[in-house]
């Protein structure tokens, strides 16, 4: 990360922290006539399960004369393909338009299961502080109509609003990250919820939770109202392939320990080709006390899921450090080690990206691009010092480690 100067930000943006969110007076939150309110869907006690899949039947190996799988990227996309998934997309007019990221909060537990995850085409998960993780949700080729609990933003979604040319919805931060982001030549694409108001970021209490919710098809409509330029922008970087490359090992599943309170597991499902998510179910000091339960999503009351899961080893440093409280700065510039899983395979390869506007590469060791699965991307970003060891075949155990 590259250090800018602090400056002073809107006093109206100061009173956010990450351990927590104040209610939202009428003044602040007066509603404007223009947009509706994001409707927030009634959450379900027992989220419906995927129904079952039977293993598709073997089909026999592509003669000579077959038709090649496509392979898309990294810098031309055909007319209707998201160049961060590989897929056609059901409306190719979402694709005109700037992506949007969304910070959802991971903790506490009793705040699962979070709305919007499967939706977003890029996800990535990150270490925020004192042993708790962040999702960052980039939505680009859909929109999902309800997506949070929505929270306060870090220094590292710098790079996320850079490398997608995104706008960044969150629930202030520290005055501090504030006054670093605000900064920045992309902080008119900021959009908190004080003073952008409801809609598109509206205040909902299910399960006694003071939760700030909203719609993405909302928040680009606010970001147009605004006169911030929501035009498509360059989003060339990645490559994609159905057809997974020569090599690798077996990865049927992989365990992301952050502390002893989040830590995650991922299950390859071989009748989808996906990998399913479950997440820490209860404190477990050690890795034989672990205990997970399926993280699901509340929109469509599925398991969270992705084509394609990498792991990420970033250097990770302390810039500022008092007490309890934690700002990190997480260099995800330049080149490290990534651990890329996909249809049931691991790779070893290079994650690159010189320039603070270049989407994040990833690199075969000849320095061609490796290709993702066409799909949902989902990145763990774990510092360089971290632990990766194999406890079994098949299984891989990232255990991040500080500095």
């Amino acid at each position: 990360m590259f250090k800018k100067p602090l400056v002073v930000t809107l006093a109206l943006l100061l009173s956010a922290c990450a351990a927590g969110q104040r209610a939202a007076t009428p003044q602040e939150t007066a509603a404007p006539t223009a947009r509706a309110a994001v409707i927030i869907p009634k959450p379900s006690s027992t989220p419906t399960q995927m129904p079952p899949t039977s293993a598709p039947p073997p089909t026999a190996a592509p003669s000579p004369t077959s038709t090649p799988l496509p392979v898309y990227g990294p810098d031309e996309f055909p007319e209707g393909i998201n160049p961060l998934t590989g897929l056609p997309v059901a409306d190719p007019a979402l694709l005109e338009r700037r992506p949007l990221a969304v910070k959802i909060s991971n903790d506490p537990r009793a705040i699962r299961p979070q709305w919007g995850l499967n939706k977003a085409d890029i996800v990535y998960e990150y270490y925020a502080e004192l042993g708790r993780t962040r999702f960052i949700g980039i939505f680009y080729g859909q929109d999902s109509p309800t997506v949070g609990p929505i929270r306060s933003a870090r220094l590292f979604d710098e790079h996320i609003v850079r490398m997608y040319k995104a706008a960044l919805a969150f629930v202030s931060a520290d005055y501090r990250v504030l006054n670093y982001l605000f900064s920045g030549e992309y902080a008119d694409r900021l959009i908190s919820e004080y003073p952008a108001g409801c809609p598109p970021m509206c205040r909902a209490d299910p399960n006694g939770w003071n939760h700030v919710l909203s719609d993405t098809s909302q928040l680009s409509q606010y970001l147009t109202e605004q006169g911030i330029d929501n035009s498509r922008p360059d989003l060339s970087g990645m490559r994609f392939t159905a057809a997974p490359p020569a090599g690798g090992q077996e990865a049927r599943q992989i365990h992301v320990r952050y502390s002893s309170s989040f830590y995650g597991q991922w299950e390859y499902d071989p009748a989808r080709g996906v990998y399913l998510r479950s997440q820490d179910a209860a404190e477990a000091q050690t890795v034989a006390d672990e205990q997970y339960t399926p993280l699901t999503d509340r929109v469509d009351g599925q398991q969270v899921q992705a084509d394609t899961v990498v792991v990420l080893l970033v250097p990770h440093e302390y810039w500022f450090k008092q007490g309890r409280t934690e700002i990190f700065d997480i260099q995800l510039h330049g080149f490290g080690k990534a651990y890329v899983f996909r249809d049931g395979r691991v790779y070893e390869a290079t994650w690159g990206r010189n320039a603070d506007t270049q989407v994040l590469s990833l690199f075969n060791p000849d320095g061609s691009r490796f290709p993702l699965k066409p799909g949902r991307t989902f990145y763990q970003v774990m510092g360089v010092n971290s632990q990766v060891t194999q406890p079994a075949e098949g299984v891989w155990r990232f255990l991040f480690w500080l500095p």
